[in-house]
């Protein structure tokens, strides 16, 4: 069992995304051989002109999507962390997209059962969005390197401030 400290999920650098969606078209097509951003397990959204931010799962420590199932169709992988869809359970009721903080629960635009990133656990070469950003915007962390990254952009602000 790993650790949740030790658990990786995708996060973007909101100062490298251009909002271009490749990340999109990546997912879409690995995990359903469709360029469609609809069918995408990431999702680019626009703050504003300037800033974008692409969202995903973050394999929280007590996921709400699984506590809000009214079905129990949703599970927690010990392992990695990833949450896995029952599609035989799943009635697409949508609990689990409003109950998730992150907007990385996902409605199939066909199907009508939730979907949401699996870390791209079947390729072996890791995320595909990853590998396929132009601007180098996604990486794998863990909430540690996340929540440190956090503590420096702050601190960092907090000088800009001072002067």
């Amino acid at each position: 069992m790993v650790n949740i400290h030790e658990r990786k999920f995708v996060s973007v650098d909101p100062d490298k995304c251009v909002g271009c969606q490749t990340c999109e078209y990546a997912c879409s097509f690995t995990k359903e051989k469709a360029f469609n951003p609809l069918k995408s397990r990431i999702r680019v959204v626009r703050q504003n002109q300037l800033v974008n931010m692409a969202v995903t799962c973050r394999l929280c420590e007590d996921p709400a999507c699984i506590a809000a199932c009214p079905r129990d169709a949703l599970t927690q992988s010990e392992e990695t962390g990833t949450i896995m869809v029952d599609k035989d359970k799943c009635n697409g009721c949508g609990w689990c997209i409003e109950a998730c903080d992150y907007g990385a629960m996902m409605l199939h635009p066909e199907s009508k059962i939730v979907f949401v990133c699996d870390v791209c656990k079947d390729e072996a070469d890791g995320p595909q969005c990853i590998k396929w950003c132009p601007e180098e915007a996604l990486t794998l962390v863990t909430s540690d390197v996340l929540a440190q990254k956090a503590r420096i952009s702050a601190i960092k602000k907090l000088f800009q401030e001072k002067k």
